[in-house]
């Protein structure tokens, strides 16, 4: 979205009413949302309340300097770009304004079209730092991951996700470590109307303790020992986007209770401040632990999880959708080696990927692969390559005992012959030395995609 798509919130700081009214009538439009006050205490309240994309700062207030005000807008807001209205015999101060990081100054009388003209290009300059910032704070890669794999499991959580991704509520992702929880809420807020704006993400397991709050709400100048800087914040960062912190769980009671104020009331305070600030964030939590169990332990908070829990997501481990594994294993092989030949896993090896239970699910059949990778010959990824408690299990499930059924060892074998051929069915059907409609009836009794 370009900055002529976007709707501009402009605060005008004039003391005459005849200069606000004006501006209002002339300048302010569907696409320009003006908001007009007489004083330095209604501004300073005024921004602190509403997020602005543009100043229009009068030099001279009844209860304040134009120049002050410009220093504590730019502690508030760096990006938020300042217009200096001037009259005759301030230009001096303007320029000294300019210095100190105002964009531009219009002088009394105002020329209107002058005025619209710099108002736009200096929105065009919030825009642009604007998205220069989701682009330094938003970890996001350039092509949102899929989820891979045809189960029903899997394509229940594709529902899930296409029902709720539209709706703003807040989501909570349970599951293990490792089953793709970040993607899923990667891939709700690509298919929600936040999608032009940042996703940012947190591990609050990786949250220094004394340093909860600061990181999430953002400090002032001077708020504690150390502030050298004001910090927006994580919160502020994401606001009309989506935040999205994984393992929730791991927030300590107190941090609980500051982010349910955020969830209940859509404001928030950064330290060192009085003033609440509006929020629009859609949140995306996750969390591999019982929170549940952790309510009744008092670990967490009861409020916090009901606030969170509107809409639940649950992913399966690994070991309950393993034919999801041959498309898992072709879509990592294809990412660990773009444009490169295509590696492919023995039939052995495959039976030793699909017995293995995969404790740390998605995640360690990924770490697998590339360790397969390092030590294939010919791109042939074999039993040798594979750590020895998958080779290990295999052999003893298959040769030591208790053996497979034969069912299981054809559904592997059928399996295997069909990653070795990248899904031809036809090919498949000549290497079994069956027909084709032999391999679709098998494929139908063995539940295979």
């Amino acid at each position: 979205m370009t900055s002529a798509d976007e709707t501009m919130h402009v605060l005008v700081v004039d003391d005459e009413p005849s200069i606000r009214r004006l501006i209002e009538k002339e300048l302010g439009s569907q696409r320009r949302r003006i908001t007009a006050v007489g004083s330095a205490e209604a501004a300073m309240r005024a921004f602190g309340q509403e997020p602005f994309d543009l100043v229009l700062l009068d030099m001279r207030l009844p209860d304040g300097n134009g120049l002050e005000l410009l220093a504590q807008f730019q502690d508030l807001a760096p990006e938020v770009q300042v217009i200096i209205l001037t009259g005759y015999g301030e230009v001096e101060n303007a320029v000294q304004a300019m210095k100190l990081g105002a964009y531009d100054y219009i002088g009394k009388p105002y020329a209107l079209d002058r005025l619209d003209m710099v108002m736009e290009k200096a929105f065009q300059r919030t825009c642009l730092q604007r998205e220069n910032r989701m682009l330094r704070h938003a970890r996001s890669a350039q092509v949102t991951p899929n989820l891979v794999g045809r189960s029903s499991l899997l394509e229940n959580i594709r529902f899930l996700i296409r029902k709720v991704a539209p709706a703003q509520v807040p989501v909570l992702i349970t599951g293990e470590s490792g089953t793709g929880k970040n993607v899923v809420a990667r891939q709700i807020h690509e298919l929600s109307d936040r999608r032009d704006q940042p996703l940012i993400t947190k591990n609050c397991g990786t949250f220094q303790k004394d340093l909860l709050r600061s990181e999430l709400f953002g400090y002032r100048k001077g708020a504690f020992t150390g502030a050298h800087e004001s910090y927006e914040g994580l919160l502020s960062i994401a606001h009309r986007g989506t935040m999205f912190l994984d393992e929730i769980g791991e927030l300590s009671v107190e941090v609980q209770s500051a982010l349910l104020r955020v969830l209940e009331n859509k404001t928030f305070r950064r330290l060192g401040e009085k003033e609440e600030k509006r929020l629009d964030v859609r949140f995306i939590c996750a969390t591999n632990r019982n929170l549940q169990a952790a309510v009744e332990a008092g670990t967490f908070s009861e409020a916090m999880y009901h606030r969170l829990n509107v809409f639940n997501i649950p992913m399966p481990p690994l070991r309950n959708r393993k034919e999801d594994i041959p498309s898992l294993i072709e879509y990592f092989l294809g990412r660990l080696r773009p444009g490169e030949h295509m590696a492919r896993v023995t039939d052995r090896a495959l039976q030793c990927l699909m017995a293995y239970d995969w404790p740390g699910n998605i995640r360690e059949l990924q770490n697998v692969l590339e360790r397969g990778l390092i030590l294939a010959e010919n791109d042939l990824i074999t039993t040798a390559c594979l750590p020895q408690e998958l080779s290990g299990q295999a052999i003893a499930e298959t040769v030591d005992g208790p053996f497979l059924s034969l069912k299981a060892l054809e559904r592997q074998h059928i399996l295997a012959v069909l990653q070795y051929v990248g899904g031809s069915r036809t090919r498949a059907a000549e290497i079994l030395g069956i027909g084709r409609k032999t391999l679709y009836r098998k494929l139908q009794q063995l539940s295979l995609p």
